[in-house]
Order: structure tokens, then sequence, then C-alpha cells
């Protein structure tokens, strides 16, 4: 491992398998929405959301019925929450746009949110924002395909869709992050979507061990320092614990 100057980092890549024990779906899994109903892409898919208004109308019925609204942190969560609390400098990057690492206590400047979060909507032509709840009021009040207040724009939840860019200023704190962290752990995620994905191999080749906790193979397990197959609730609060001050990193 590449020699540190400041204390030991501990960056934590996580995707939608670290929410499934709250209730949330993932998308690629074996019980994934993307398997399940194929079609149900389009409705994240930014080309066919703007240009098909009963895509948008379809969506916003999606938006209320998700299970994110009823969700909690879980123990994979909250452990990372834990260590967060020791003192362990930790930065979390995340594919997820649930919001349940910062409900978990993980302060909102240490998350980095790739693909947005769902608990804000955006105007795509004025970019005004407000909340989702607000937005799902009104769709529930009659309005199917809620336009902006302020310029009667087209509304989305402030997530990225297939099609759009990442966030330039976020993905590139996340590659710093990668680039300078002493332990990554890819958590929850098939390791398939691009650039997220690259971000283990970063740092992989910038010296940090690289632990990989997920259920299914992912193409970066040849590469990483440990591979664990365990259900994420139950191997990571252990692995994290081995993280804290005190104890040892994963072997």
């Amino acid at each position: 491992m590449a020699e540190r100057d400041s204390a030991p980092l501990v960056a934590i890549l996580t995707g939608a398998g670290i929410s499934t024990d709250s209730g949330i779906p993932d998308y690629r899994g074996p019980q994934g929405v993307w398997r399940k109903d194929p079609e149900a892409e389009k409705l994240v898919t930014y080309a066919y959301y703007m240009a098909d208004p009963d895509i948008r109308r379809r969506s916003w019925r999606m938006r209320g019925e998700s299970p994110v609204w009823k969700s909690v942190p879980n123990a994979a969560h909250e452990a990372i929450a834990r260590l967060e609390r020791t003192g362990t400098p930790v930065r979390v990057i995340t594919q997820n746009v649930d919001g349940l690492h910062q409900a978990a206590g993980v302060p909102g400047r240490k998350v980095l949110e790739l693909h947005g979060n769902a608990r804000t909507v955006l105007c795509t032509e004025c970019g005004a924002r407000s909340t989702m709840e607000q937005a799902l009021a009104r769709v529930a009040a009659g309005e199917p395909d809620p336009a902006c207040e302020a310029c009667g724009g087209v509304l989305k939840s402030a997530t990225v869709m297939f099609g759009q860019q990442l966030d330039g200023e976020v993905l590139a704190e996340a590659v710093a992050v990668a680039k300078a962290c002493d332990v990554f752990l890819a958590v929850g995620t098939s390791l398939q979507v691009q650039p997220a994905a690259s971000l283990a191999g970063l740092a992989a080749e910038h010296g940090a061990r690289l632990v990989i906790v997920n259920a299914e193979p992912t193409p970066y397990d040849p590469i990483a320092d440990e591979v664990v197959r365990d259900p994420i609730g139950q191997a990571l609060p252990r692995l994290l614990a081995e993280l804290r001050p005190g104890g040892s990193a994963p072997s």
C-alpha cells in the first residue's frame, strides 16, 4: 500500500444492494427492477421522459409508489455512521438516490451522491428546485404531470437519468477520494455502471486496499484484496468494526 501523509481514509462506494434490507429493490440483481420489467427503464431515461408526456405521467406514478418514502436505514447504513462517529475519516460515494446514508447520521458533506437525490425536484428549464413531497402532493391532487410553477417547464426528480451526465464537481471529488483513500470498500454494487465502477480500480491503482462486498461477481473481483459474498447487513458491520480505532484492517 502506498504511504499516506494523513490519517487513514476509508472510502465506501455503495450501490443498490446496500438498501435492499430497507425494502428498496435493486436494479440488476436476480430480482432487480430492470430484470422484472425492462420497459421500466424508459421511465428513467431522459430522452423518453422529455419527449413523451405519457412516460412522465407513468414516472410520477412510479415515484409516488416508491418504497423510498417508507424506508429507514438498515444495519449497513448504521455501521457506516458508527464508523464516522469514531472520528475515522470516512467518505461515502453512493450510486443511490434514497438519502439513507444521511438519515443514518452520516453528515451530508461526507456523502457524494453520484446520481443525485430522489427527495428533490428540479425544473429542466429554469433549474428551480422544490421538494418531492410538494410535487407528489400536486400529483395526488390531480396533476398527473405537474409543470414548474415558476416557468412552466418540465419537472423531474433531481436524479441523473439514463442519458444524462453526472455532476462534474461531484465526480471530480469522488475521483480525488478514490485516489487518496487507504481502504476502498465497494458495497452492494455490480460495478458495471461507469464511471462509478472505475473508482474501484482507480483506488487500487493508487495503493488502497480494495474490498468488495456483493452477492454477485463483479468485473473488479480479480483485483480485489478481499471479496465478501455474505449478506451486506452482516458483513459490513463486521468489516467496519475492524477499521475503528483499536481495530485492524480487513485481512
